[in-house]
């Protein structure tokens, strides 16, 4: 179900959508948030249970958005595709969904009071990648994650009943690390399958990495898996030795301006209520995690794209568990005066 708006388009598309009921659409939304690849877990069971649905149609939402733009398999149907889900936003703000995310979301629409900018904002986003696939300073690229990163950490606000500008603005710094992370983790990836770039121009340039070479050194490595000859003899490895030191020292300069923005973020944890404090804190630590795995291969992303093993995803549940309960165990001794 990797692309399922894409595969069910002759039932659920802008020429038909059949209607099916809100059970039948929460099972829609639930299928598809767990058959996709994240970085972590996107409803974790410590998720109070009656936020899991809501937190998975809005997942739906966000995730049947970028397959749209990204799986549709050229900018032109892609923006046709993204201009029928914005009409989709139009009939369930209006009362009436009917492809089955909207049916479920706009329960939790309703049910949370949530505005509908965050949906317009990320839709812009998705939008954006159609027609910019460079970016020519930080300012642009951190602009870009104000559309397509930090309306999901406002839509979770909502729906855990915050609405100030302060947690507002501790989230955007927790999501915009989230996308940045993603971004230094998928670099080649995006070269070879989009044709985008995030690494910003003033950036690179001041490592002295040319963004052109760097992206013909990826194209000639195409077809070679990454971590397994791509730096050897063969195609690519003369383009890839030429940038590997401005390539790292730039990656490097991005990882550490990232993680100034998730300590930042961090602030967020203590004003958030104890229940959602968990998946909060796992997002984090799985934004942060990629930043590690990038510091320990030598910041070369270009060559072995770092993913998050299972092992690793359990480490980071295990250690966030055992903060909770060791928290929960030092506020009843001190209740208790022990």
């Amino acid at each position: 179900m990797a692309c399922a708006v894409l595969d069910q388009l002759d039932t659920y598309g802008p020429d038909r959508c059949d209607r099916l009921g809100y059970e039948q659409a929460a099972a829609y939304t639930r299928r598809l948030a767990e058959s996709h690849y994240e970085n972590f877990t996107v409803v974790s069971r410590l998720l109070p249970r009656g936020l899991r649905d809501d937190f998975r149609h809005v997942y739906a939402f966000c995730r049947c958005a970028d397959d749209l733009g990204d799986e549709a398999g050229d900018p032109a149907r892609a923006l046709e595709l993204l201009a029928w889900w914005r009409r989709e936003i139009d009939d369930c703000y209006r009362g009436e969904p009917r492809h089955p995310v909207f049916v479920a979301l706009h329960r939790t629409i309703r049910r949370h009071d949530i505005p509908r900018k965050p949906f317009d904002d990320l839709v812009d986003a998705f939008i954006q990648d159609q027609r910019v696939t460079r970016y020519d300073d930080w300012g642009q690229v951190l602009d870009y994650c104000t559309l397509s990163a930090n309306p999901v950490g406002r839509l979770v606000l909502y729906m855990c009943g915050y609405r100030d500008g302060e947690r507002q603005a501790l989230s955007d710094a927790t999501c915009t690390g989230l996308q940045l992370a993603n971004f230094w983790q998928d670099v080649r990836r995006d070269i070879l399958e989009r044709d985008r770039v995030y690494i910003p121009g003033d950036v690179a340039l001041a490592n002295g990495l040319d963004i052109a070479t760097m992206v013909a050194a990826a194209r000639a490595s195409d077809g070679v898996e990454p971590g397994e000859g791509c730096c050897g003899e063969g195609a690519g490895s003369a383009g890839f030795r030429a940038i590997d030191g401005p390539y790292r020292a730039t990656v490097r300069e991005l990882v550490d301006r990232t993680w100034l923005l998730f300590t930042r973020g961090r602030e967020l944890w203590p004003r958030v209520d104890a229940r959602v404090r968990t998946d909060i804190k796992l997002f984090t630590l799985g934004g942060e995690s990629v930043l590690k795995m990038i510091e320990r291969q030598g910041y070369d992303t270009l060559v072995r794209r770092p993913v998050l093993s299972r092992a690793a995803k359990a480490g980071l549940l295990c250690r966030v568990v055992v903060s909770k309960v060791m928290g929960v165990r030092l506020a009843g001794r001190a209740v208790s005066g022990r």
